[in-house]
């Protein structure tokens, strides 16, 4: 599968809101996080940021505040926005765009799809959050007396 670098920067931008939400006291993002924050911490072009914001924005996924205190947060919670939708809205693809009553393999092709969709449609910005945190977190144990 092929996605472009503004789906993966838009993923990336939701990824990083949602691991701050995940992060945040009660499990509730209260800060908004500014767009330089997000661009640095997922080595994003600026810029490229701000147009990927204003389109998330118009699908529904963050809300900006404005103001010194301003920036973006999630519009709904980390576990109610899929992988899938997110890529849907910013590639407005379609099974990969192709033809498959053309291709002698066209059944397969659609089969390997309809797999992927269904990845990407069950896993949430949530769990993603969560994996990644616990598998960056280290037990690290004290063994001193």
């Amino acid at each position: 599968m092929n996605i472009s670098v503004k789906s993966e920067y838009a993923l990336k931008a939701v990824f990083d809101l949602a691991a701050q939400y995940m992060a945040s006291p009660g499990g509730a993002q209260m800060t908004p996080v500014k767009i330089a924050e997000i661009a640095r911490r997922q080595k994003i072009p600026q810029k490229f940021l701000e147009l990927i914001l204003a389109g998330l924005k118009q699908n529904g996924f963050v809300d900006s505040r404005r103001g010194a205190e301003g920036g973006y947060l999630l519009a709904r919670r980390p576990d109610a926005i899929t992988v899938g939708e997110v890529l849907r809205a910013v590639e407005s693809m379609k099974n990969s765009g192709r033809n498959h009553k053309e291709d002698p393999f066209g059944s397969i092709w659609q089969r390997v799809d309809d797999a992927v969709s269904e990845v990407l449609d069950k896993t949430s910005f949530g769990e993603l959050a969560r994996d990644w945190q616990s598998k960056h977190t280290h037990y690290v144990p004290n063994w001193e007396i």
